[in-house]
């Protein structure tokens, strides 16, 4: 019998036979983690516990510590919860269903909707699976053989997929009597290792995202390595529910989309109009305290701009149609960019005008497919905080350190302490898809990385997710319930400074073509505007809240004082109303605290004659009367330090 090697993580060596399995290995280095063990890593490629080493290979074992278990783990209920509705409903037929971030999806045709019943029965059928410790059996088909048997079953989706994804031969994945799916893998070894899973809801999608092809059903779950860590998520998604910034933007009346204006297209009504100025006047200020020129670019262009610059062939599907004007082509502009360009090279500079920062708070336009919009996270139109900076090779690496600074400073001013980033790289090049030079793609790396390590920075290198034009750091913030949310981007570009063949004259007299770094902190406004809806739960700390204090006169005797108390907060700048309708003063409180008003100052009879205002604080009750400068004072030193707790 022959034998391979196996070198494990630790430099040891084993002979075995070949054929042996990463879940024999396993168990001959210990019972627990055989029990543990969700995948393998073979030669640097994920692969099956079950699956035969017929060579000499470096071996790893993955266990749920491990971050890549996660997704074979969820793909693996995925597929759990397609042979469960097959069992089902036989004439169902599958689309794709891959893990997720948070979970899982399995897209399915049928003519019948699935109801929430459906998915309740579903669930139980995965149990009753799972139970019979059902193997993840891998089988290898030819091409052409197994074109011709989904062609004969009529499943033309899978045709679809093989001839575009499929080498000559190909992997497919059984579970159960009925259950066989073109999958690269790999899977945990049976359904008995998957130990707490959910249904979570049902959509329309279209095959392949596509939506000129035909709509299909989408089901989509959940799973965690624990009972425990399922139930923690649960709760999660519980919570998120009462945050949900759609919800929430209605019932304070802080924004809408209207049907008559159409989708993805956003109403700010006073209220959330009062907290965008704020956001938007603090970054604008923020662009002047630190170097940046504040520019205003035009909603259109020639669509020969977008041919320029790349944008009309590589991004047309993302853009709005063209418009046929008098002159030429027009385009709604989908980012900032290319303006940004034609202001620096409308003349000629030098290597003492840079670095050049220009900043905008620019609206832009995308075409987004109706299934894809999400409130304000996913619009069609929206205003990023864009900006652009120019510079030579050895300023760069201070103006990424710089442009991190402010980043760090925006999620702390808006009260997010806890971030994660991320360096995506080329990695050296191999994938054959980034443009650019090996130098600059050097040059740029090095320069991310060393300002991340300037500023102490935790960052996750991730390799080969780079833009094909430049590398790039992503800070994404973590909400109050512990959710990620992609916001702030650092972006190298080798690409636009060449095709718009961009100069600046170096200290040697000659022309030479300046670095670009495209930054957006905000990522968009209203993303982030509906990310701070979800973190307050709507209730604005008071520095950004559109209403900061009511005044609620207990009779109408007492009006005249509350409206000379409302007249003193408003000509010390605070953002008071006086709540003077004739009803009772626990109505208004009530009232108030669903507005998520953060001071209600309440005046009777008492406090008219001693010029004080009865306070009572929306999270922490009533804190008693006091005089109206104190309070004042109080309120003030909370708004220019801008807290976040009150």
């Amino acid at each position: 019998m022959s034998t391979i090697t196996v070198t494990l993580p630790d430099g040891s060596r084993q002979e075995a036979p070949a054929g042996v399995t990463p879940l024999e290995i396993a168990r001959s280095l210990g019972r627990r983690l055989a029990d543990d063990a969700v995948v393998a890593r073979v030669n640097g490629q994920l692969y099956d516990l079950t699956r035969p080493l017929d060579s000499d290979a470096r071996l790893e074992i993955l266990t749920p510590r491990n971050p890549e278990a996660l997704d074979v783990y969820r793909h693996s209920t995925a597929h759990l919860m397609a042979a469960a509705v097959l069992e089902l409903f036989p004439n169902t037929r599958l689309g794709i269903g891959p893990p997720t971030e948070t979970g899982f999806f399995y897209d399915f045709q049928r003519n019948e909707p699935f109801t929430p019943e459906d998915l309740e029965t579903i669930e139980r059928k995965m149990w009753e699976l799972q139970k019979m410790d059902l193997p993840y059996g891998r089988v290898m088909t030819p091409k052409e053989e197994g074109l011709k048997k989904y062609s004969a079953l009529g499943e033309h989706m899978k045709c679809e997929l093989i001839e575009e994804k499929a080498d000559d031969v190909f992997s497919e994945y059984t579970l159960g009597p009925r259950f066989i799916d073109f999958c690269r893998g790999p899977h945990v070894p049976s359904t008995s290792r998957i130990k707490a899973f959910k249904l979570l809801s049902v959509a329309g999608a279209y095959w392949k995202g596509d939506e000129n092809n035909h709509q299909m059903q989408r089901i989509y779950g959940t799973s965690f390595f624990t009972p425990k860590e399922l139930e923690a998520y649960l709760k999660q998604l519980d919570e998120a529910k009462k945050r949900d910034h759609r919800r929430l933007g209605q019932e304070l009346d802080l924004f809408s989309v209207q049907e008559l204006a159409g989708p993805g297209l956003i109403f700010f009504h006073p209220k959330g109009g009062m907290v965008r100025k704020i956001m938007e006047d603090w970054m604008r200020d923020q662009y002047l305290a630190r170097g940046y020129s504040l520019v205003y670019t035009p909603h259109v262009a020639r669509a020969d701009l977008w041919k320029t610059s790349g944008h009309y062939n590589f991004y047309a599907e993302n853009m709005f149609k063209r418009m046929e004007l008098d002159d030429a082509e027009y385009q709604l502009k989908p980012m900032n960019c290319p303006f940004h360009i034609l202001i620096y090279r409308d003349r000629q500079r030098s290597y003492r005008d840079l670095p050049v920062r220009l900043g905008e708070l620019g609206a832009v336009y995308r075409y987004e497919r109706s299934g894809v919009m999400h409130g304000l996270l996913r619009v069609r139109g929206f205003t990023q905080d864009d900006a652009h900076i120019f510079c030579t090779p050895d300023q760069i690496e201070q103006e990424i350190v710089s442009c991190l600074e402010f980043a760090l400073d925006t999620l702390h001013t808006f009260g997010f302490d806890d971030y994660k980033a991320e360096l995506s790289t080329w990695d050296g090049g191999a994938s054959e898809k980034y443009d650019g030079e090996a130098a600059q793609w050097e040059l740029a790396e090095r320069a991310l990385k060393n300002a991340a390590d300037r500023l102490q920075m935790d960052i996750k290198l991730v390799p080969d997710e780079a833009a094909f034009y430049g590398p790039k750091i992503d800070v994404k913030l973590v909400d109050a319930i512990g959710r990620t949310w992609q916001l702030s981007t650092i972006q190298f570009d080798f690409t636009l400074p060449r095709r718009f063949e961009l100069e600046y004259i170096a200290e040697d007299g000659k022309a030479h073509q300046p670095l670009m770094v495209h930054r957006a902190l905000f990522g968009s406004v209203e993303r982030f505007f509906g990310i701070l809806v979800e973190h307050y739960a709507g209730a604005f700390p008071v520095w950004l809240s559109p209403v900061q204090a009511v005044v609620m006169p207990i009779t109408d005797r007492n009006l005249d004082y509350a409206r000379q108390v409302t007249e003193r907060l408003a000509a010390a700048g605070l953002r008071a109303h006086l709540d003077d309708r004739s009803e009772k003063v626990n109505f208004k409180i009530r009232e108030a605290q669903l507005h998520k008003i953060p001071y209600m100052l309440v005046v009777g009879d008492r406090e008219a004659a001693a010029g004080t205002v009865a306070v009572r604080n929306r999270k922490h009750g009533d804190q008693g009367a006091r005089p109206v400068e104190d309070f004042l004072r109080e309120i003030q030193a909370l708004i220019d330090a801008r807290s976040v707790t009150e």
